[in-house]
């Protein structure tokens, strides 16, 4: 191998790479992440029939789904469905969800505080402190807009 061509290279890669399913992956990806936000929809739909407001309802079907996903990762059922389905489960609220927990899932041998507790934060800590200073400077430009007379 260390003697070969470039274009001899590219055919040894060609001929030992898997192939592309790409077709199969994308309908799966729109079909998974499809039933997940149908299920969100039905939920709300579900909240609201018993009556929860406009506002309320779509808040505790995100907060279900967020348990269902945290539930599903810690009893190793979420990353099947995911090995199945494959981008349609990183729906934002489920794969959130799913990244949160399997970290913790992951170190929980080191014990509450210094694995499970702790290592939730290896996805989250980021994603908060981009959300955190994001507002923020949203916050400022809405405020100089603002003062400016825009």
């Amino acid at each position: 191998m260390l003697n070969m061509t470039k274009r001899e290279y590219a055919r040894y890669v060609k001929e030992k790479a898997p192939s592309s399913r790409l077709v199969r992956d994308t309908a799966l990806a729109w079909l998974s992440g499809g039933l997940i936000c149908v299920a969100g929809q039905g939920l709300i739909e579900w909240f609201r029939a018993l009556g929860m407001t406009r506002e309320t309802a779509p808040v505790v079907a995100a907060m279900t789904l967020v348990a269902a996903a945290a539930f599903l990762t810690a009893i190793r059922v979420y990353d099947r469905i995911a090995k199945w389905a494959g981008a349609g489960t990183i729906i934002p609220i489920t794969g959130f969800a799913n990244a949160m927990v399997a970290p913790a899932m992951e170190f929980k041998t080191e014990g509450h505080v210094a694995g499970m507790a702790s290592k939730m934060f290896v996805i989250a800590g980021p994603v908060i402190v981009y959300g955190v200073l994001t507002s923020a400077v949203y916050g400022v430009v809405l405020w100089v807009m603002r003062a400016v007379g825009g």
